[in-house]
């Protein structure tokens, strides 16, 4: 029998991240079980296909949302809770959480997809470009030109960066595999419903504002990454400027420093389903994104991770000292 072995949050994040950076969650893997995403999303869909009744009032339908995603995060939890518990204090049973709870984290997949996005836009194959791009934008990838797509590649990397990295490592490091697996369920319940349309603006209010909650400091966080892994202090100043002028109280942050630290401006007015949304731009008097831009801003984020990883093992070693 192995001796007990305890290790901190922070260093299972590590942990957890190295084995995501390396492994990703394979193809085969996804075919045959799918994804613990996958899998919280069925229950999602469940419940608002069931609790949300366009017959009920605003008020109803906010407060059955409300109850549903209190819910579903609170079974995100207990299910991590119970696999904490369940796993033993030894190598093997801490590799184990460590590996589930690198299917949390998205640094890998994310960096893939962005390059999917970059590698036909330089050779000029717009269409294959535009394909890529709708599998990480919601925006209509039909309406985008060159300067289009490589913007929208570049406010996604920099948005998930947030989302999909910095966030979850955040929660992470504080209350262990239990605070991933709540901030995951948050971003997946806002991912899924948190939209200002007739069906989700009431159902899906109290989802959205709590995934404000939950990512203002972490934005704020991968904001300050990308600017200092821009090496510029213009990029630090874009940010300070222009964040607050984003649609959303926390995607501003990091796509704001990316914005500066590219020299390039992003955001501005964009079309979902043929509807034209105008949003202001990031940098405004800078000029559009290309496809070597996005080459740049990976280099960006592979850099801003690197510091992040370094930030998070200064901690983990300042714990144990």
């Amino acid at each position: 029998m192995d001796a007990g072995v305890i290790i901190t949050a922070p260093v299972l994040m590590l942990f957890a991240w190295g084995i995501e950076l390396v492994l990703g969650w394979p193809d085969w893997l996804f075919k045959r079980i799918r994804h613990p995403v996958v899998w919280f999303g069925a229950l999602v869909s469940w419940s608002d296909n069931r609790l949300n009744r366009e017959s009920w009032s605003h008020s109803v339908r906010y407060l059955m949302g409300a109850i549903s995603t209190l819910s579903l995060v609170g079974v995100a939890i207990i299910t991590a809770v119970g696999i904490t518990w369940l796993l033993p204090d030894t190598g093997w049973g801490i590799g184990l959480e460590a590996l589930i709870a690198s299917s949390l984290i998205a640094s890998r997949s994310l960096h893939s997809h962005v390059s999917a996005v970059e590698r036909p836009l330089t050779m000029n194959d717009v269409e294959t470009a535009r394909e890529a791009v709708s599998m990480i934008v919601g925006r209509d990838p039909k309406q985008l030109d060159e300067a289009g797509i490589a913007r929208a590649s570049l406010e996604s990397l920099a948005e998930n960066a947030s989302d999909g990295v910095i966030a979850p490592l955040f929660w992470g490091a504080i209350f262990g595999l239990p605070g991933l697996a709540a901030y995951k369920a948050v971003n997946t319940l806002d991912s899924m419903i948190g939209y200002k349309t007739d069906r989700h603006l009431a159902f899906g209010g109290f989802a959205a504002r709590l995934d404000d909650v939950a990512n203002f400091i972490p934005a704020r966080l991968t904001g300050l990454l990308i600017a200092m892994a821009g090496l510029k202090i213009k990029a630090f100043k874009i940010m300070l400027r222009d964040a607050r002028r984003h649609r959303s109280p926390n995607a501003g942050w990091p796509e704001a420093a990316m914005a500066g630290a590219l020299a390039v401006r992003l955001s501005g007015p964009r079309i979902y389903s043929d509807q034209s949304s105008a949003e202001p731009w990031l940098n405004e008097d800078a000029r559009d994104p290309n496809a070597s831009d996005i080459q740049a801003g990976l280099r960006l984020y592979r850099r801003a991770m690197a510091l992040g990883a370094v930030a998070l093992a200064v901690i983990a070693v300042g714990i144990a000292l």
